[in-house]
């Protein structure tokens, strides 16, 4: 360990394990280190015994839940974007070879103390009771628009710059009302409270057609999808990626203290009487306890049920989101669930979470760590046909490799 390495990484979270990755892709000698005997930090997923050792004292699960090794029960759970930003850098990493995806089943979202479906197509739309007939007229030609928006082609602009035009007035343009709002802006457009109304458009309006070409990559229900065997497949395929071209990975590395020089630069990370001299640290939070600011605590619920969440057309797996003016709370909340058709519990059990957000913002603290630590922009121009997902109504039994 004795050694001198371009970056050091600590932690093996998500995040924590991309940045390895793409770095080591890009020829810079990374040393990942962790604490943990096992990779994901707090990302990672976990069977049941695992699960109730963490959060029940070491006792033991009940019977009737089935085999511990059957669960893989996230920590921090979120769905994918099918061609959200963390689709192109597996793609780009070719990552993709060490995971299986599975189309999620659909979208709802609660309005008015009703689950609704969010509509997956013109059909669906026509039906749905979310607007009236003529609000539908509205909200339709206010989607033309965002199909029709190329932000290199100034024809699409309809007049609008949407660089200084705010989200509100290009939503007043087409005569929305504020359920309308309430629906495109929370279930598409997937912002977790009222703030972007008043940002400019673009973001809005971007958000939007990432949605609309989500859903239409697979033709399900969603535009999301999921991996078989849960999210803590991702650090550990991040991780190998890392391995395969020059990374080194020491696990159960006690006590990794962080380096400074005099001038607070960090050079080097100690463990065990060993110290590893580098040009750059990355860590998550966890390793620099001094140097953070605690600014709240995320609650979550975890609820292992034996039927799959009421008024969701028996959906296997579904994300239902609640917007905040709904609740009354001050942002949204994602009522998330999966079951054993994505291999993440036994035979007829599913897993409910309530989760927070998604992974659009996870990869683009990614990108930005990416950029200020080789001084390059990550280009994800990819072929998004380079990764597939199996349809919802497709089950999965036996773990595959590519």
């Amino acid at each position: 360990m004795d050694e001198e390495y371009d970056v050091v990484v600590l932690g093996t979270g998500l995040k924590e394990c991309i940045l390895s990755g793409l770095l080591s892709v890009d020829g810079l000698k990374v040393l990942h280190m962790d604490r943990n005997d096992y990779y994901g930090g707090e990302s990672t997923s976990l069977n049941l015994n695992q699960l109730w050792k963490r959060f029940r004292n070491e006792e033991k699960p009940p019977e009737h839940l089935g085999a511990s090794r059957d669960y893989n029960v996230d920590m921090i759970p979120k769905f994918m974007m099918a061609n959200g930003a963390l689709i192109r850098i597996l793609i780009h990493t070719n990552v993709t070879k060490y995971l299986n995806f599975k189309a999620v089943d659909g979208s709802f979202v609660y309005n008015k103390g009703k689950i609704h479906k969010v509509p997956a197509n013109d059909v669906e739309a026509l039906k749905s009771p979310l607007m009236g007939l003529f609000e539908k007229r509205r909200a339709r030609k206010f989607f033309i628009y965002v199909q029709d928006y190329n932000e290199n082609d100034p024809k699409s602009h309809e007049g609008l710059d949407l660089n200084k035009v705010k989200a509100r007035d290009v939503i007043s343009k087409y005569g929305l009302d504020d359920n309308t709002v309430d629906f495109i802006g929370h279930a598409l457009a997937l912002y977790l409270d009222e703030n972007y109304l008043d940002e400019p458009a673009l973001d809005f309006v971007k958000r939007m057609k990432l949605y609309a070409e989500s859903l239409a990559r697979f033709r399900g229900g969603s535009p999301y999808i999921y991996p078989l065997y849960g999210l803590g497949e991702l650090p550990q395929a991040f991780a190998r990626l890392s391995a395969v071209y020059g990374g080194t990975y020491m696990l159960c590395k006690p006590e990794c203290k962080v380096e400074f020089d005099a001038d607070g630069k960090a050079y080097g990370v100690t463990s065990e009487g060993e110290t590893a001299k580098c040009k750059k640290v990355v860590c998550d939070p966890s390793y620099l306890p001094d140097k953070v600011k605690k600014i709240g605590k995320v609650a979550r619920a975890i609820c292992i049920m034996s039927h799959p969440i009421p008024n969701t057309n028996d959906s296997h797996s579904v994300q239902v989101i609640l917007p905040q003016k709904q609740l009354k709370r001050k942002s949204d909340m994602y009522l998330f669930c999966c079951s054993y058709t994505h291999n993440v519990a036994p035979k007829g059990k599913y897993i409910s979470y309530d989760a927070t957000t998604h992974f659009e913002t996870t990869v683009q603290d990614v990108i930005k760590m990416y950029s200020k630590i080789t001084g390059k922009t990550l280009d994800l121009s990819v072929d998004l046909s380079a990764a597939s997902a199996a349809p919802k109504n497709e089950n999965h039994g036996d773990r595959q490799a590519g």
